[in-house]
């Protein structure tokens, strides 16, 4: 979430650079753009979403992988020894697991690209505040 809020504040940095100040023309003063106005005339997609579903896309593609292959060992592969103390450390799969797909066994949904695809293009619609 601290991630997500910081790439959205990135964004509307560069789309101020981009789109310049705002002139108004009754008192003729120059005026910072607001982040609806921005919104409003930039109409691509959050970049939050946009990693999402990017991230959501490749995770697709590796779980279709042979189960030999590297990349779909360390993705869906679960690791041997003991863990250290303390907070236990993000998997790459905890974030296929954060963008809400927990409950689906998103490995075995993958397999069936259409309704993967559906589900990628669903989680690039969220409405995300």
């Amino acid at each position: 979430m601290k991630e997500e809020r910081r790439l959205k504040v990135f964004e509307n940095k560069m789309l101020r650079i981009i789109f310049g100040p705002k002139r108004d023309e009754v008192t003729v003063e120059w005026s910072k753009i607001h982040s609806e106005e921005l919104h409003d005339m930039y109409s691509s997609p959050n970049i939050a979403r946009v990693f999402k579903s990017r991230r959501m896309r490749w995770a697709g593609h590796v779980a279709r992988m042979k189960k030999s292959r590297s990349v779909c060992r360390v993705l869906v592969g679960k690791p041997g020894g003991k863990r250290p103390n303390g907070r236990p450390r993000c998997r790459r799969e905890d974030n296929i697991k954060i963008v809400g797909c927990e409950d689906m066994g998103w490995v075995d949904l993958a397999q069936d690209r259409d309704r993967w695809r559906a589900l990628v293009n669903a989680v690039m619609n969220l409405r995300v505040p």
